[in-house]
């Protein structure tokens, strides 16, 4: 490793890891973590985690493929093998050695409270009977979890750190539990809280592989870090972003995700120019979602629908119980069942559009299956014996009279459950998927401006919701006629 230890020249000749070299490693990481992950101006994942984890793979000679899906969703995908490694500020806790294999700590850190600016609240002993804001399956939230009964507080759980900050800055909580960096961060981007106590349970952050798997990769992530530190690549990233120097501060400012202070950047206007790209990306994956997966739940929901009314009792059996599996179950209990139980039993990767489209299929598709059963079993009984004493088969019976009078029932149905579709796409965001509300999220950890952003992605789904509501009615005229 000492070859390239005494000058600044080391990034034109990296010193290639024969054992990744090559190789691409996805990795799950959070979307609102800063100063460790965020997206820039630019919609650009940076922040010290992307750039050591980019420098290190660079050394080592080995590729990233960055996945921003949430640090829930990325835990989980880690578990079920669905991606290689996970770097989201992610505190080493014996609880998580259990499953996973973590680098050398790369950052100490530790968890404080915060409050609203106004707020008189000091110390824990002021929460009794009040309400406490944490993220999912942070080390803030293991720790208030572990101290609620003790101090008489409940707790509220959020996916990520903006919402939770809001929750508080609202008054709806009366404090939060987050890792000082970040909220030290939050506070200088303008969040309206302040820190109230001294850090505790302080513990490394790490990079992780689901255990015994990927040992080649954390090995060269050690082997990484280990040079970035000594030739002092390690610091420089850090004061980059938490601004240790007044050139550093510099620099960070320009990587801030709330830097901006052109009012016009922040006017409805000033955001969609902006934001244009991150959000028709957005909107492209949310319509093909949309379009894919009424396709195949259609076709699924025929089928099964029609499974239900055919003479035959186990055909009868299976449709009534697929209706009722896929109409019962939560459609987000579903998508992570698909995305992460599935891998987790069979040991084989589901990408993530294929769960979302998977979800959105059988959930849907139940509901169409139940509508096209209900359609056909409309349709007066006296035309299927009328249709079979005249000596018509079933099959013929039922496509030449029966589906005909059922379709023009279902058509009303059908462009309702294309809507609902549509809006069921918001809810995949719990699996990475960067359709319109996960796109939303990001922008919103970088710019804070979650009223504007949530009120424009709004009038998006609002405007295509009502182009197929015309859609549908013009549909209806068309077949009345």
């Amino acid at each position: 490793m000492g070859a390239n230890s005494s000058g600044e020249t080391t990034t034109t000749t990296p010193k290639t890891n024969p054992a990744v070299a090559g190789k691409t490693f996805n990795i799950g990481t959070d979307v609102t973590f800063p100063p460790f992950e965020f997206a820039n101006k630019q919609n650009q994942y940076v922040g010290i985690d992307m750039d050591l984890m980019r420098t290190i793979a660079k050394e080592q000679g080995f590729k990233v493929n960055i996945k921003p899906i949430g640090f829930s969703a990325a835990v989980q995908a880690l578990d079920s093998g669905q991606i290689d490694g996970v770097i989201a500020g992610m505190s080493i806790t014996p609880e998580r050695r259990q499953k996973f294999d973590f680098s050398t700590a790369y950052y100490q850190s530790g968890v404080v409270m915060a409050v609203a600016k106004k707020s008189n609240i000091q110390q824990l002993t002021q929460l009794n009977g009040k309400k406490v804001a944490v993220k999912t399956g942070s080390v803030g939230a293991d720790y208030a979890n572990s101290i609620k009964n003790r101090y008489g507080f409940k707790v509220v759980t959020f996916d990520d750190s903006d919402n939770m900050y809001q929750d508080v800055v609202t008054g709806n909580s009366t404090a939060c539990f987050e890792d000082q960096p970040v909220m030290q961060y939050g506070i200088r981007q303008g969040t309206k809280l302040k820190i109230v106590t001294k850090p505790v349970n302080k513990a490394g952050y790490g990079f992780a592989v689901k255990k015994g798997v990927n040992q080649d990769l954390l090995a060269a992530f050690n082997r990484g870090y280990q040079d970035l530190k000594a030739n002092g690549t390690y610091d420089k990233i850090k004061a980059k972003y938490l601004g240790t120097s007044t050139k550093a501060s510099t620099v960070a400012k320009s990587n801030q995700p709330a830097a901006t202070t052109d009012t016009e950047s922040r006017s409805f206007t000033g955001l969609i120019q902006q934001n244009k790209g991150a959000l028709w990306d957005g909107f492209k994956e949310t319509i093909l979602l949309t379009i894919v997966s009424i396709i195949f739940a259609t076709l699924f929901g025929i089928i099964v629908g029609l499974l239900g009314v055919v003479p035959n009792k186990v055909g009868q059996g299976i449709s009534s119980t697929l209706i009722y599996i896929f109409r019962g179950l939560p459609l987000l209990v579903l998508a992570l069942f698909i995305y992460t139980g599935i891998p987790s039993l069979t040991g084989q990767k589901i990408p993530a559009f294929i769960a979302g489209v998977l979800t959105l299929t059988f959930n849907e598709g139940a509901y169409t299956a139940a509508f096209v059963k209900g359609g056909i079993e409309a349709v007066d009984p006296g035309q299927m014996e009328a249709a079979r004493s005249l000596g018509l088969p079933f099959g013929k019976a039922m496509g030449k009279v029966i589906l005909p009078q059922g379709i023009r029932i279902m058509i009303p149905s059908f462009i309702n459950q294309f809507i609902i579709t549509l809006k069921d796409t918001s809810i995949l965001s719990v699996i990475g998927l960067l359709e319109l509300t996960q796109t939303g999220k990001i922008i919103i950890a970088r710019n804070l401006e979650g009223f504007k952003i949530w009120a424009i992605i709004s009038i998006i789904y609002l405007i295509i919701i009502t182009l197929l509501t015309w859609l549908s009615n013009w549909v209806q005229r068309r077949i009345k006629l």
